[in-house]
């Protein structure tokens, strides 16, 4: 080991090879590395959470146009003909409900101001998907905690969720920090 003195050390300490040690090497291209996919995530994870969302609700939408395929479809039913207090139930509450998620679906994709309308469109779906916890709570609740047709529901606070992300980098408006 060669030596040089420092002044003012009371001795002397091991000179700089003028490498760097191989774990701070390792943690630098960590640091960067990370700082890499952190920027591709910044700018993609978004934009296909969107997609992703818009292609859900345009695949679960067009199932509801075909009768027999979708296996909500008397709920479906139902809620409309509650919401509308009897004036809208059946086959014509099917198309509807296929009409609005489709729509919604696809504006989705479309991005820019279409995703902006989506997400309107996609809110006003929000509303019947859920409606069913007030308006059929026999059919969302069980003795013991929610039914398959509850569940079936509950499961779209990540689709929520995943909209309210979405609406955070679609709308415009002031960013507050």
């Amino acid at each position: 080991m060669t030596t040089v003195p420092v002044h003012g050390a009371g001795g002397v300490v091991p000179a700089s090879t003028g490498r760097p040690a191989p774990l701070t090497t390792l943690l630098a291209w960590e640091t960067r590395a990370e700082a890499a996919v952190k920027a591709s995530l910044q700018r993609w994870s978004i934009p296909a959470l969107r997609v992703s969302l818009g292609a859900v609700f345009l695949v679960f939408g067009a199932l509801k146009f075909f009768p027999g395929v979708s296996p909500v479809e008397e709920l479906v039913s139902r809620t409309w003909e509650k919401l509308t207090l009897g004036l809208v139930s059946g086959h014509v509450a099917l198309v509807a409900t296929a009409v609005i998620e489709v729509a919604a679906g696809a504006l989705l994709i479309a991005g820019g101001a279409f995703a902006r309308i989506g997400l309107a469109v996609l809110a006003l779906a929000f509303v019947g998907i859920l409606s069913p916890v007030v308006l059929l709570p026999a059919e969302v609740f069980g003795p013991v905690g929610p039914t398959l047709t509850g569940q079936y529901i509950f499961k779209n606070a990540v689709l929520i969720a995943a909209a309210l992300v979405v609406a955070s980098r679609v709308l415009r408006g002031p960013v507050r920090r």
